[in-house]
């Protein structure tokens, strides 16, 4: 055990703690401090608290952005209706609320609310974090989440009376609803029970289940699940006409899955007999019986960027598939939706090309290809939702970085785009501020995209915050940011790069960027730096970096790889020790994204870029903020509080200058959050990397 830092940073004792792993030193100075409960760590954790206080006074651009972001989520959104017969629901945030409500329209045309966490729960800790309205419309499933635990538990209510009918089921995380067509039973998902697990298993062990209304969860039985590896994840549906019963699963966040169909019609409800449509197969495959009665197959099996086949459901393996829309050589195929009351059928596909969403119209039967639906600009399409029984109508939401979501619906018969619903707080004046497209290239010679906001006509190098993510396939899609736009309105720019390892360019473009790839998800980010830097846009001096979750180990390692080239780093929610990542929150689930600890090669290369691993002493590091929320249940944050506390003690930087700080807020989780909550974190945030980069307001 060695002294304490000599900066004026919280006392943070360092370990002489080396582990030998696979014939390699790995160093754990303070590993102490992955228990949250300790005393020790208590009083850390409130010193850290009292710095960031003291530190927060210094950025006078905190006031001026939590006002102007609460006027732009004023916006609140409308989502998309599902309908069931002549009954809607969707869900509404309005300017004075702190959470999105579920609303019903009856078929008289009364609009009811169903479902308001703030009424629930007035401290806005609770979440409504899923809901499944049944065939018919009379009962509606919904999930809760409390004190941002994510900790899900399924209760049904009587959509008539509001009155809960049944439940709640627990263990219920990640849970679809899929009911049976009398809206008396539903298949779900649900972990074994905790007693009955190891203390490190009970975040894994899930398995399908059946459950009738009214009767005791303990006795539902398993459809399927049993004997399968502990860290899988299920997911199930029922076809519209109740008959074709799904089950699908991965490894954890692996990017290949197994699926097996069962024919109701033909077996016992509670024991399902399942024929296997995938298995042993690297490949991500989806299917689902449309309201036509085919079986449609999405697969990136030898189409990385997707494609979509037929068959009939009773006849539905790989030999019987026949191709109806091809794989496009440029853009990714994201959805479809059958319109089937139409003089000649069609069906209704989105894309991303580049990230930004396109939708073709297509033949039904032979996938020809039609025409398209026009939008209004380089965005996103979401939910592409007919009604439950089919139609003729098609809604779908659309957002960019200048429009808040709305809400569109397209009438198959004329061919006319209409708007359905707008933000009921109306949507801010964003003339003068643009979205581009531009590429670069990477060290490798790979060209790589990026969007650029910032406002028009503006030029020289201005503060610039680089945003990027890089991981499990995910797309980096135009939507539209309230801090964004607090940011560019205040005169600086905003970045947004489609790094290897999202899905942006297909499951190509995100194989090449995890295991041994993901080196090149950060020299993507250093590539997009240096380009911003280049083009005059801004200068190493006024480059912030920003990212969560998976995003957060990006700029962990960013900051250590490149410390020269940022002058400011926001880490939320980080994986940041890649040693140790598998023991703690779902880590388990992501081994097949970054590898394993428990294999020698695949070590190695974590510590490669292991960002708590590689900070070295007396390096000038950028000005860090740590963010993280104590109920996160997805990625522990001992991360950030190892990274802080190593950062702290290794860093030439000035505290003055180059602060190293971490914000803990508490009964929050990793995801959903009261919108108070998230204008708190976002003006820290914006706060900071105004003040570390110079962006002067009002």
């Amino acid at each position: 055990m060695t002294s304490a830092s000599t900066h004026p940073y919280p006392s943070a004792r360092r370990l002489e703690l080396i582990d030998e792993i696979h014939g390699e030193r790995v160093a754990d100075p303070y590993r102490w401090l992955e228990d949250a409960d300790t005393p020790e760590t208590k009083a850390w954790l409130d010193q850290q608290a009292d710095l960031l206080d003291t530190q927060r006074t210094r950025w006078p651009a905190r006031a001026h952005f939590a006002k102007r972001l609460e006027t732009l989520l004023s916006t609140g959104f409308h989502g998309p209706p599902s309908w069931r017969q002549d009954r809607q629901f969707f869900s509404r945030r309005t300017a004075d609320q702190e959470h999105g409500v579920l609303h019903t329209v009856d078929p008289d045309g009364t609009e009811r609310v169903l479902i308001d966490p703030m009424a629930i729960d007035p401290e806005g800790t609770t979440t409504l974090d899923a809901w499944a309205p049944s065939p018919d419309g009379s009962l509606l499933a919904y999930q809760l989440s409390e004190q941002g635990t994510e900790e899900s538990a399924i209760r049904v209510l009587d959509v008539g009376t509001g009155e809960i009918v049944d439940g709640p089921i627990p263990r219920t995380r990640f849970s679809p609803v899929a009911w049976l067509p009398d809206s008396r039973a539903y298949y779900y998902v649900r972990q074994l029970d905790a007693d009955q697990l190891p203390d490190d298993e009970q975040q894994y062990h899930r398995r399908v289940w059946q459950h009738r209304l009214g009767t005791d969860p303990a006795t539902d039985p398993i459809v399927f699940g049993e004997g399968r590896d502990k860290e899988y994840v299920w997911g199930v549906s029922v076809s519209r006409d109740g008959r074709w019963l799904t089950v699908s699963g991965s490894r954890g966040t692996d990017p290949r899955n197994e699926v097996h169909l069962a024919d109701l019609a033909d077996g016992d409800l509670d024991h399902p007999t399942f024929q296997t449509i995938q298995e042993g197969v690297d490949a991500q495959t989806s299917i689902g019986v449309g309201v036509d009665g085919r079986l449609y197959v999405w697969t990136d099996h030898e189409s990385p960027r997707g494609r979509l086949l037929v068959t009939d459901p009773t006849s539905p393996t790989r030999e019987h598939w026949r191709p109806l829309v091809d794989e496009d050589p440029e853009a990714v195929l994201s959805g479809f939706a059958v319109l089937d009351d139409l003089a000649e059928p069609a069906l209704a596909v989105s894309w991303t090309r580049h990230a930004v969403s396109e939708i073709s119209l297509h033949d039904l039967e032979t996938g020809a290809r039609r025409g398209g639906i026009e939008l209004q600009g380089l965005g996103s399409v979401g939910g592409l939702t007919t009604r439950y029984e089919g139609g003729h109508e098609l809604w779908f939401s659309y957002t960019d970085h200048v429009t808040p979501l709305q809400v569109q619906r397209y009438d198959g018969r004329t061919g006319e785009v209409t708007e359905w619903a707008r933000p009921p707080g109306g949507s801010p004046d964003t003339a003068g501020i643009s979205a581009r497209l531009v590429d670069y290239p990477s060290y490798d010679g790979t060209t790589v995209r990026m969007f650029v906001v910032a406002g028009e006509g503006a030029t020289g190098a201005r503060p610039t915050i680089l945003y990027g993510y890089g991981g499990f396939g995910i797309s980096m899609t135009p939507g539209f940011s309230a801090g964004v736009l607090a940011w560019v309105e205040a005169g600086g720019v905003y970045a947004i790069a489609q790094l290897r390892g999202g899905g942006e360019e297909g499951e190509d473009w995100h194989r090449a960027g995890m295991l041994d790839g993901k080196q090149r998800v950060y020299d993507d980010l250093h590539a997009a730096a240096e380009w911003l830097v280049d083009e005059g846009i801004t200068t190493s001096d006024r480059l912030g970096i920003s990212g969560g979750s998976n995003g957060g180990l990006l700029v962990g390692a960013a900051l250590t790889q490149r410390p020269d080239l940022y002058r400011s780093v926001v880490c939320s929610a980080p994986l940041l020790d890649m040693a140790r990542f598998e023991l703690h929150g779902l880590g388990r689930f992501w081994s097949g994204e970054y590898g394993s600890a428990a294999d020698a090669d695949q070590l190695r290369t974590l510590l490669t870029y292991s960002p708590y691993h590689r900070v070295q002493d007396g390096l000038t590091y950028p000005a860090t903020l740590f963010t993280v929320f104590e109920s996160d249940t997805r990625v522990d944050p001992l991360h950030a509080r190892k990274m802080c506390a190593a950062l702290q003690a290794a860093t030439t930087g000035s505290p003055d200058q180059r602060p190293i700080l971490i914000r803990v807020e508490r009964e929050v989780g990793h995801g959903a959050r009261a919108v108070s909550r998230t204008i708190d974190l976002s003006a820290d945030t914006l706060a900071f990397q105004a003040w570390c980069c110079g962006l002067s307001v009002g």
